[in-house]
């Protein structure tokens, strides 16, 4: 038997820790809209199967894989989607530069951080995603520390 992609949808929705107007607001319909998706009283297009697959950093066919999703709609889906943003991108690409940043000359660190500081800076600019702009002032944050840290040594 079939899941329920509404209540998959619902499923990958509450993992993420989403609630279903940040979802809609990332989907670009209404509340109701997502409400009826996970309530499944509307099957979503193909559209919205590639916006919710990217949203939970998967493919569209892995998303209706399994579920009710109807073949035809489903043979209409991209095969790939972009399934980080740039932030989260950048986010991570941080993470790896602040390890090899410990096997690093002092000299060389604080033009890292201050490279750093600008690109996390200039995507505050851009970025309208509250829980982006939350992850880029933390990730600020620790940068400032670790340019305090440094100076105190």
């Amino acid at each position: 038997m079939n899941e329920n992609l509404g209540r998959r949808i619902a499923e990958l929705r509450g993992k993420a820790g989403l609630t279903q107007q940040e979802l809609a607001e990332r989907l670009a319909v209404s509340r109701v809209t997502v409400s009826h998706l996970e309530a499944g009283l509307t099957v979503p297009g193909e559209r919205t199967v590639a916006l919710l697959a990217s949203v939970f950093q998967l493919e569209p066919h892995e998303l209706v894989a399994g579920t009710s999703y109807p073949a035809a709609k489903a043979e209409r889906l991209p095969v790939v989607v972009a399934r980080y943003t740039e932030v989260a991108h950048q986010l991570a690409l941080l993470d790896n530069d602040l390890a090899w940043l410990e096997h690093v000359p002092a000299r060389h660190r604080q033009a890292v951080i201050a490279r750093w500081e600008s690109v996390l800076a200039d995507l505050a600019e851009v970025t309208h995603d509250e829980r982006e702009r939350r992850a880029l002032r933390e990730a600020r944050e620790r940068l400032r520390s670790l340019r305090t840290s440094r100076h105190e040594r």
